[in-house]
């Protein structure tokens, strides 16, 4: 048989089919690579017998689509067998872990078995839901509390939830947040103080405020707890924060059901410490068909070093006593991060977020402190929603989904906090933007404020 060959009117309708079966076999990229020109939409003639090929791909696109529920399975085991294993092992695959001298392993597992205890407890499950039923539409976050409660803040959120718990429950609290940060949502530290939490300073960044937690309640173990409101650290601390998190998903699941009378098709959170994102992702993660989408902070670039974006650009390391994805130089030192969003400037990631990107089970971007700010601007002026400039990220990268789903996708994107506490670093954004303020550099960076 001679070879095909270009017509003005374009591919012929068996090359065209040939396109489109080769586009849907992605279970099968080898087949892709041996026939890169056939997944080239300009391609009108092909260097190979057409029909040949087309009978070729007609009998592997079973096999294809075999082989894709065949990986589909096999993630969904690696979840099941990770969530077995976990309070046991303390691990997400190769990741998590608990890195700690040999004096704080005890102090973790009384809190593993006393978490246990109150995961399997009817009176504490109840408990616990009246405290996260629904007011006015919205479920309220949880968070586990004992004894003298201390914990480390960024952005403030978790800092102004704990206040506020330990308010209600009559606590001694100490919130520890990072000098920078601390000038930046000065509104969140001085609600804090008003709900009577005692708030100190330490140099740097959320990063340093962790490290600095960490150290007070390994100097006194008996008479504090390490608070921990991000999903990073020792077992079981972030099985915990997911955990009781998930109210998050769980009401999305409620209110999906509710409005369109099933599941959502696509999950958006940003990504940072992971809190919110897991606490939403973690309710769908067997429903293979639901997307679940992170939005990491691309800071000024992702190309050089002033970023957020660990899932994108880290390696494996060990950091806050566990074994994750970091951002870190050739001499394995952390890098410092960067984001217009201060709950997103961490060097690390959520060991679970690192095992579900290594299995493929969620999927990961970038939004830059420019798209965030931008967004911002619009969610006010659109839907009269100031949103966090953490989430701010996850709706960023709405422009580049959208477009690419089909028409009716119902899409969840998780606002995960509000923005009042950034009003002053995206009203000097637009002041630097529109010229009535310059950094000596023409640079719209409001970031070190």
């Amino acid at each position: 048989m001679g070879q095909s060959s270009s017509t003005e009117q374009g591919a012929s309708p068996e090359l065209r089919e040939v396109q489109s079966l080769v586009a849907s076999t992605g279970a099968l990229p080898s087949l892709q690579k041996s026939f890169p020109l056939l997944s080239d939409p300009q391609t009108q003639s092909i260097p190979l017998p057409s029909l040949r090929v087309w009978l070729l791909l007609r009998r592997q696109l079973p096999l294809a689509r075999i082989l894709g529920a065949q990986r589909r399975i096999h993630v969904l085991r690696l979840i099941d067998e990770t969530e077995e294993s976990l309070f046991r092992t303390g691990k997400f695959g190769r990741f998590g872990g608990i890195f700690v001298p040999e004096t704080l392993v005890t102090c973790l597992r009384m809190l593993l078995s006393e978490f246990n205890l109150c995961m399997h407890d009817p009176h504490f499950q109840r408990s616990s839901q009246n405290q996260q039923r629904p007011r006015s539409g919205h479920a309220r976050q949880a968070h586990g509390l004992a004894k003298c409660g201390g914990r480390a803040t960024g952005a403030g959120q978790h800092g102004v939830a704990t206040a506020a718990a330990c308010a209600k429950l009559a606590l001694k609290c100490s919130i520890i947040m990072g000098h920078l940060d601390m000038e930046r949502q000065s509104s969140n530290v001085l609600l804090m103080k008003h709900l009577g939490a005692e708030v100190k300073s330490v140099q740097g960044t959320l990063k340093d405020a962790t490290s600095e937690a960490i150290r007070k309640w390994v100097g006194d173990l008996e008479r504090k707890y390490y608070l921990a409101g991000t999903a990073v650290g020792p077992h079981p601390c972030p099985a915990m924060v997911r955990e009781f998190q998930s109210i998050i998903g769980k009401e999305t699941r409620r209110q999906s059901i509710q409005k369109w009378g099933g599941k959502p098709d696509v999950l958006v959170a940003c990504v940072g410490t992971d809190s919110n994102a897991l606490g939403m992702f973690h309710e769908f993660v067997r429903d293979e068909e639901v997307r679940l989408i992170g939005v990491e902070a691309a800071g000024t670039s992702i190309d050089g070093e002033t970023h957020s974006a660990t899932l994108a650009k880290g390696e494996i390391g060990v950091y806050h006593v566990a074994m994750t994805l970091l951002l870190q130089d050739h001499e394995g030192q952390i890098v410092g991060p960067h984001s217009v969003g201060v709950g997103l400037e961490y060097p690390g990631v959520s060991p679970e977020l690192s095992f579900l990107r290594e299995i493929g089970r969620a999927e990961f971007h970038t939004a830059t402190d420019e798209e965030a700010l931008d967004v911002y601007a619009l969610l006010c002026r659109l839907e009269d929603i100031c949103p966090a400039l953490e989430a701010a990220h996850a709706l960023a990268h709405l422009g580049k989904l959208c477009p690419t789903l089909p028409d009716g996708a119902k899409v969840v994107v998780n606002c995960s906090g509000h923005g009042d506490k950034d009003i002053e670093t995206v009203f000097k954004y637009q002041q630097l933007k529109s010229g009535k303020v310059s950094d000596g550099n023409n640079h719209p960076k409001p970031l070190q404020m």
